[in-house]
């Protein structure tokens, strides 16, 4: 039981870095360093590559699938416990479905050339991924009844859907590299075309019909995350001041990786998106995530958070 809980704590782990790694590769421009998929150049690793630059990126893109493959094999080996021990095998096996689906849409990324909808989507399932192993890894432990907490779940609920979707937003500003498309704050002027912006299928730079996606599309998507944003900040603090009464720890560190979150957003859009910052708004998108998991959690099943 207790090898059970550890090996679900370091895949949890993995995949973090996971997630975190691959939104380096994807904001190095490094999404298509090895054009071919699984292998690279026809390689198992990157070689005969003459341009500096294109060895790099291409080592970035190999070692993380080299990542992305450890988490799925480890995934596969919780499934194996779980139903072994019969301990959440449901929720083991949908994560196993959930890797089988983030590996097509890794392919995909890489055959359909970076089209944005698969790029969310493959940025959505590495979230999910993270979010089933810590509610996974959460069910593993003893917990002391409080029925009280169960009055937290629709606010709870609220703030996880309302971040997810940021997140989602978030993906598909990144996807269409509309991350600068707003260099200033608080405003954004110009003129923006939601039509075209939030067209989900479509090429990178295209519209639906094939022409050059506009500046004023690119500010749409940008400008649209950026104020659904302070929708979430306020879910967030709500569910956090909610929370305060029975258990301020877990209220603290909500309010607490929401301001960094937000804060983390502001600074990318002043300092110009230098990639460590960008990588880290990235880690602490997961992160905020992970701690409304954790408050769901113990919300829904009526248990005592103890830090």
């Amino acid at each position: 039981m207790k090898a059970y809980r550890t090996l679900i704590g370091c895949s949890l782990g993995l995949a973090f870095v996971v997630v975190v790694v691959g939104a380096y590769v994807r904001l190095s421009d490094a999404g298509l360093g090895c054009p071919d998929w699984p292998l690279c150049y026809g390689k198992p690793l990157p070689g005969g590559i003459a341009e500096p630059d294109a060895l790099v990126k291409a080592w970035q893109e190999m070692g993380h699938r080299y990542l992305a493959g450890t988490l799925g094999l480890l995934i596969a080996l919780i499934a194996g416990m779980a139903w072994r021990l019969r301990r959440s095998a449901p929720l083991a096996g949908a994560l196993v479905l959930v890797v089988v689906l983030q590996a097509t849409l890794g392919k995909w990324t890489v055959t359909m050339l970076l089209r944005p909808a698969i790029v969310t989507a493959h940025l959505a399932g590495g979230m999910v991924t993270l979010l089933l192993l810590l509610w996974l890894w959460l069910a593993q432990s003893e917990h002391t009844p409080d029925l009280r907490m169960r009055a937290l779940r629709w606010s709870a609920l609220l703030a996880l859907v309302l971040v997810a979707i940021q997140v989602v937003l978030g993906g598909w500003v990144s996807a269409n590299y509309a991350a600068l498309a707003c260099p200033g704050l608080p405003a954004c002027p110009g003129a923006m075309d939601f039509a075209n912006a939030f067209h989900v299928v479509r090429e990178l730079g295209q519209t639906a019909e094939g022409a050059l996606l506009s500046n004023d599309a690119l500010r749409a998507i940008h400008w649209t995350h950026r104020l659904f944003a302070l929708v979430a900040l306020a879910a967030v603090l709500f569910a956090a001041l909610r929370a305060w009464p029975l258990s301020r720890a877990l209220a603290a560190l909500l309010a607490l990786l929401v301001a960094l979150q937000f804060t983390l957003g502001v600074a990318n859009v002043a300092a110009g998106l230098p990639l460590a910052l960008a990588a880290a708004h990235n880690a602490g998108a997961a992160l905020l995530l992970g701690g409304l998991v954790v408050l769901n959690f113990f919300a829904f099943r009526g248990l005592r958070f103890s830090s």
